[in-house]
């Protein structure tokens, strides 16, 4: 699998790849093509050969990164691709000198939690009915080591 910086060409993939995976909350084409051209926004794709398998969107602001979006192709999920895009984006935030990661995430959504957990955030706070659906959110967070010169990957 590899890793990359998502390009227009991606962005049929991802915007499919939202309606099939966040219904009503997808989001729609112009909406992935306006993060790829913002200031302080990444979104990285993972590829297997020549298939994009999954996403994450990320957005900086001072000393914080917002974890917006993971996706993974359902036919693909439990395969450690999200585990795989969590690293990537934490270690792009340390590098961008981010102290903490914060992410929303759906009460109902017990794998995304459970790997969320196991990459060390924790619960600081949720929000009722922050989904379309009516579903809580509960808002995560996770510090980020600082860059240090032997650190730097």
């Amino acid at each position: 699998m590899n890793l990359r910086p998502a390009t227009a060409a991606d962005i049929p993939v991802i915007a499919a790849l939202e309606q099939v995976l966040f219904g009503a909350d997808a989001w729609s084409a112009a909406s992935v093509t306006s993060d790829l051209d913002t200031p302080g926004r990444r979104v990285a794709v993972a590829q297997d050969g020549s298939v994009v398998v999954g996403y994450a969107v990320t957005m900086l602001g001072g000393d914080l990164v917002d974890l917006q979006r993971i996706g993974v192709d359902p036919d693909r999920q439990g395969h450690g691709i999200a585990r795989t895009l969590l690293t990537q984006v934490l270690d792009a935030a340390r590098l961008d000198g981010a102290e903490a990661m914060l992410l929303e995430v759906s009460t109902q959504n017990h794998a995304a939690l459970r790997l969320y957990t196991r990459a060390g955030f924790t619960e600081i706070d949720r929000r009722s009915g922050y989904y379309r659906d009516g579903t809580d959110a509960v808002v995560m967070r996770c510090p980020v080591p600082a860059v240090t010169p032997d650190r730097r990957g």
